[in-house]
């Protein structure tokens, strides 16, 4: 029997504390575990991208460059992954296409060797230039598919979506369910579809929310998926992911073996729980979140778009009108072309509902955000908008139906000189295009602690740029 050995996606040090504990983690934490982690024999370790950027600038006073190349020096035998939000960077809005290939050049430089890439549309044209950057650089180039359900999103839809993807130069697809809506009889569907469409490696990336992700992540293994996300079970479960050491123990002995040694990943736990019972006591953990919800699955909207509907609702005083607003919910989406729930498009469906139910009359109020929606601000969405809703929502302005950064200039240069007095190393330019004053009053505070190109740190950056 030949063994075909499973590749596992260590996401402890991003997306497992993005989901418990608002990327929170900080490099000190990670650091004592660094070693450690390098020795496993992990597929990858998804360490960057994602939140951690903002938060480290935001709330942690770090600079987020100057961990990817901690954790690169600490971790040289394990490829370093970063999730990548296409034309969007780590950033909220489209960049020109300059800023985004020297985004993918510097994170390469600084450490990143897989870049999972993902549009919240999968509208592939929004894709194309990070995928292009990111294989002229020599990374990994994963491309994730946004995962959700409703009618438009069968399997041959994201088989169509693979194609594409495979087309554009992608080096492996990644089905990305980050508001677990998938159950593991269409985990087992979809992977199956997938396998036979393209020749790619395909990876399943979902979360706990709805109690059924290691269900998922087995019958995707047993249908031929290559390779699975999953998190150290102290900050597994709950909106994480199925803890690592359980879906090693599952896949032990069977010819999906992951190879991995349970008992040296055991040794991992106690540093971890310790931490874990620090984020509790510090307020960051709240052992609410983890707990299984299944609302998600009966609804079909994520649990943090939940959230935020009752929040709306209770802030108008309308909390009785929650039923009527997830009810509002998909036809607002079918009005918009089926968008993916994830951010940022659930938070403009799911407000948007809120505003007509509100109202007493749909579309009487539009949002903003809405509006650029309709118009194709974000992309294209996975059906055509109805053009006499479009016009209805536009209200005389122009459609977008071109990708939407081919309207945007150059812009690296001029971001470079409205951040001049501030930059210390050339990625500070990327930070500052992305997080603006965020990144400012970082800068500001690391000047004041006479923080440059000395000691360790300048020494990192002769590495990374050979005079």
């Amino acid at each position: 029997m030949t063994m075909a050995k499973i590749g596992i996606t260590e996401t402890v040090l991003r997306d497992a504390h993005q989901s418990l504990l608002a990327t929170r983690m900080t490099t000190s934490d990670m650091l004592p575990v660094l070693e450690q982690l390098d020795e496993i024999g992990f597929q990858s370790l998804e360490c960057w991208g994602g939140a951690t950027f903002d938060s480290c600038l935001r709330f942690l006073n770090e600079d987020p460059w100057e961990r990817l190349r901690t954790l690169k020096k600490h971790c040289p035998k394990t490829p370093l992954q970063m999730l990548f939000r296409g034309q969007n960077m780590l950033g909220y809005r489209h960049y020109a296409d300059d800023v985004v290939e020297y985004f993918v050049q510097k994170s390469i430089a600084n450490g990143i060797d897989i870049i999972r890439i993902f549009d919240a549309l999968n509208d592939i044209r929004n894709l194309e230039t990070a995928i292009r950057a990111a294989k002229k650089e020599g990374a990994h180039t994963q491309v994730a598919m946004s995962f959700t359900t409703g009618e438009v999103f069968t399997d041959e839809y994201y088989v169509e979506y693979a194609k594409r993807i495979a087309d554009a130069g992608a080096d492996s697809i990644c089905i990305k369910d980050m508001a677990a809506l998938l159950t593991p009889y269409r985990a087992e569907s979809l992977t199956k579809a997938l396998k036979a469409a393209v020749k790619l490696p395909i990876q399943l990336h979902t979360h706990y929310t709805s109690g059924l992700a290691s269900m998922c992540l087995l019958k995707a293994v047993e249908a031929g998926v290559d390779s699975i996300d999953t998190a150290l079970s102290p900050l597994a479960l709950g909106t994480s992911h199925a803890p690592t050491e359980s879906m090693v123990a599952a896949l032990q002995g069977s010819e999906y073996d992951t190879g991995l040694d349970l008992v040296k990943l055991s040794a991992l736990r106690p540093y971890f729980m310790e931490l874990r019972e620090k984020y509790i006591k510090e307020g960051l953990l709240d052992p609410k979140m983890l707990a299984a919800d299944a609302k998600t699955l009966i609804y079909q909207v994520p649990g943090g778009m939940l959230s935020n509907l009752l929040s709306q609702l209770k802030q108008a005083g309308k909390e009785d009108q929650l039923t009527a607003v997830l009810e509002e919910v998909p036809r607002v989406r079918k009005d918009a072309g089926f968008p993916p729930l994830v951010t940022p498009t659930s938070q403009i469906v799911g407000t948007q509902a809120v505003f007509n139910i509100v109202m007493g009359e749909r579309y009487k109020m539009v949002t903003k955000e809405f509006k650029a929606m309709v118009k194709g601000e974000y992309g294209r969405t996975p059906l055509p908008i109805d053009p006499e809703f479009q016009k209805k929502i536009l209200k005389g302005e122009e459609a977008i139906t071109c990708r939407p950064a081919d309207l945007l200039e150059p812009e690296l240069d001029k971001l470079r000189q409205e951040c001049a007095e501030w930059i210390t190393q050339e990625e500070d330019v990327l930070s500052y295009a992305q997080f603006g004053q965020v990144a400012v009053k970082f800068f500001e505070k690391r000047r004041d602690k006479q923080f440059g190109l000395d000691g360790v740190h300048g020494d990192a950056q002769k590495q990374i740029h050979p005079v």
